[in-house]
């Protein structure tokens, strides 16, 4: 069950008795436990409704008992146990034992008055285990994977109009560039950005210029693009503002390394026939991060790719052995990189 079914059937007034949610999107856990709580405790009475445990340093038994003893002066009560560990292949802390066989007996006959949500940051869980496949087999697990590029826009554009924000042409996938594709942040800035515009407004690309304030990564993202673009004069201004702000040059160049290297293997992997979500998985990076390195990719042959980094590897040996001046061999990069 995806986080989308998880919601729309929470929404409906139809939940489970415990839900495990996994992956690497917070957010995504937080959506869900909110619906829950929303849905299931009056805001007066969350106090009572909603207990929390982690898992790191509480064994599973208490949480069981927690669920199984009667709410307090509420219908319903919500256990949260983050850092469910023990549903993984990781090893577990030797001061905390968990016994899963308890929790085996409870998914046969769970507390009507109790929902238990088990978080986990962890990419998969541990099948082989018996207790993982009665989970999977009751339909709990809630997989929290990172969205697709597509489904980022699409969740950008449905976060905006809940906060009374539209988008000019353009606006929303650049505010993805220039924010990245952490969920949490990028809420933070539509609601910065709702706030500037105002109830119903429409936000412009020039606005997000003056209201997005972009990480180091995410300004080299934005540089690697003007050069791809042949906008040269933007490029070197947007370093020049890079410098000011104390950025060190051998910083920004393993930044621009990094991403030359990116796009290295999606080249690579895209003429073997990978997909841009295979590509993603195999690269360990988020698929929209995956879609700008194959648009800017295009651009180059992966002979010259290769000789980039090759010449970013000199660079660096340069910079730090004090035979080039840093400023001055970053920006002769640049002109190269240009051409």
């Amino acid at each position: 069950m995806d986080v989308k079914t998880a919601v729309r059937q929470i929404n409906k007034g139809q939940h489970k008795p415990v839900y495990v949610c996994y992956g690497p999107e917070t957010f995504l856990m937080q959506e869900v436990v909110e619906r829950l709580t929303d849905k299931l405790v009056e805001p007066g009475q969350r106090e009572f409704a909603i207990n929390k445990y982690d898992m790191a340093e509480t064994p599973l038994d208490v949480v069981i008992d927690e669920a199984e003893t009667l709410p307090f002066m509420v219908p319903h009560k919500i256990v949260i146990a983050s850092n469910a560990l023990f549903l993984t292949g990781a090893k577990e802390s030797a001061k905390v034992e968990h016994k899963p066989e308890r929790l085996l007996s409870y998914l046969k006959a769970p507390a009507e008055f109790s929902i238990i949500v088990f978080t986990v940051d962890a990419e998969k869980l541990d099948e082989r285990k018996k207790l993982v496949k009665a989970l999977k087999e009751a339909d709990a697990l809630v997989p929290c994977a990172a969205l697709s590029d597509s489904e980022l826009t699409q969740w950008v554009q449905r976060e905006a109009e809940k906060a009374g924000l539209q988008f000019a042409p353009g606006a929303a996938e650049q505010l993805i560039m220039y924010t990245g594709t952490s969920l949490q942040a990028l809420v933070k800035e539509i609601e910065k950005c709702a706030l500037f515009v105002g109830k119903g407004g429409t936000l412009t690309i020039p606005d997000l210029e003056q209201l997005v304030t972009r990480s180091i990564e995410q300004n080299i993202f934005q540089l690697i693009e003007c050069i791809v673009q042949v906008r040269l004069e933007q490029a070197f201004t947007m370093l020049a503002e890079l410098l000011r702000r104390k950025e060190e040059p051998i910083k920004i160049v393993a930044l621009i390394a990094r991403q030359i290297r990116i796009m290295f293997q999606v080249k690579d992997l895209s003429q073997q026939g990978y997909s841009q979500q295979q590509m993603a998985s195999q690269l360990g990076i988020h698929p929209y991060a995956v879609k700008i390195a194959a648009g800017q990719a295009e651009r180059f042959e992966a002979k010259r790719l290769g000789q980039l980094l090759q010449q970013l590897a000199d660079l660096d040996y340069q910079m730090k052995s004090g035979k080039i001046d840093k400023v001055l061999g970053l920006e002769m990069f640049l002109l190269k990189l240009a051409s």
